[in-house]
């Protein structure tokens, strides 16, 4: 699973403020299976390969027995420069990509079929993200 836009109208991105994050704030209204909810408590940048190892380990931990739908996208790419480069001459190329989180935003939607998965295996997945997260059961 590729957390990386194939097609952009412009290349680069400015920073933007830490403090004011746009992506929206998911509420409950918008939730779709309404039975697992990995929610952030914490704002910050979760990178393409964070994201994608998050994926992976829930992939791992689910197996055959749910499904997850994802509510965030690495949108923001994050240029730079090479070491030892002088200063001016532009911008530097794309390094890695990003999204933006907020606190109280929720990252992602699981549909367990058989409750036969213990919610406590789902902590060792939320130990691949940067930010703090927590479970909620719905």
């Amino acid at each position: 699973m590729s957390f990386i836009p194939k097609k952009l109208k412009y290349k680069k991105h400015q920073k933007g403020c830490k403090s004011n994050f746009i992506a929206p704030i998911r509420t409950l209204n918008n939730l779709k299976f309404k039975s697992l909810i990995i929610k952030a408590e914490s704002f910050g940048r979760i990178s393409s390969t964070q994201l994608t190892a998050f994926a992976n380990s829930l992939k791992k931990r689910i197996k055959r027995v749910g499904r997850v739908i994802f509510k965030v996208f690495a949108h923001t790419p994050v240029s730079k420069k090479p070491l030892e480069v002088r200063m001016g001459k532009g911008k530097g190329p794309v390094d890695y990509w990003v999204t933006k989180v907020r606190a109280g935003s929720i990252l992602c939607e699981i549909e367990i079929y058989h409750h036969t998965i213990p919610i406590s295996s789902f902590r060792v997945v939320l130990l691949k993200l940067p930010i703090k997260t927590k479970i909620e059961l719905d």
